[in-house]
């Protein structure tokens, strides 16, 4: 790596934090308050169909098509539902506007355990934190909820940006805020290809988080590999000089 590091950039989802309970349970829940009962695995199996139709029809929240982050995944949300057997337009309705506001609540997410001291390690490095992430415009309020979004000098999300990772487009969107070479940047997130191989295609420097050691990734070489975030600062201090 060339050049002194001075900014990281984060992937969130999966990456600094989680959906505590599975969407089944979640939407189940929100069923269950409305009068409707169903099977949580029936649910999670809807919603997984729901999911990959509107990714693969609507990519990135449908922006090119002219969706946007709420009336798409409201769209998943009705999707799953409706394989569920509840026909009501109006239930659909309440229903989806109900989740996708849910999912700013800070009970529906959990923010993995060595995620604040890593953050807080990198400042104290005097490195600069910025966020690229696949997500919708929620992601701010989120963060703020968790009590993350402090950390960070700027957020771009897919949504925002209007492309998502893995193209390089989101990602000198990135450097042009950081205002740096892409030598001086890091990005961190647990996703190959979006995140580490996206990150590497301009030029930054990327680390691959893999919690649950799924990655067999002979490519990736052991330096660039984390299992946890605790390895983070020690490897970021070898390129700060």
């Amino acid at each position: 790596m060339r050049g002194p590091l001075r900014w990281v950039l984060w992937d969130v989802k999966d990456t600094l934090l989680k959906v505590r309970a599975s969407v089944g349970e979640q939407y189940c829940k929100e069923a269950e308050r409305m009068g409707v009962h169903l099977s949580p695995v029936e649910v999670e199996a809807a919603f997984r169909q729901a999911y990959r139709q509107y990714s693969s029809r609507y990519p990135n929240y449908g922006i090119a098509q002219g969706l946007d982050g709420r009336s798409w995944w409201m769209g998943v949300v009705r999707d799953t539902f409706s394989q569920c057997r509840v026909q009501d337009p109006s239930l659909l309705n309440a229903m989806a506007h109900n989740l996708y506001h849910n999912f700013c609540n800070a009970e529906n997410w959990e923010v993995f355990p060595d995620s604040e001291k890593a953050l807080e390690s990198c400042s104290s490095l005097g490195l600069k934190l910025g966020v690229v992430s696949n997500f919708d415009s929620r992601l701010e309020e989120i963060l703020r909820v968790c009590g993350l979004l402090s950390h960070f000098s700027f957020l771009i999300t897919s949504e925002e940006a209007g492309i998502a990772k893995p193209s390089p487009t989101i990602f000198d969107q990135a450097l042009q805020r950081c205002g740096v070479p892409a030598a001086s940047v890091a990005h961190i997130g647990d996703h190959y290809v979006n995140d580490y191989l996206g990150c590497q295609s301009v030029g930054i420097h990327g680390f691959l988080l893999d919690r649950s050691n799924k990655h067999d990734r002979p490519d990736v070489p052991q330096e660039h590999r984390l299992s946890s975030l605790e390895e983070l600062p020690s490897q970021l201090q070898r390129h700060m000089d």
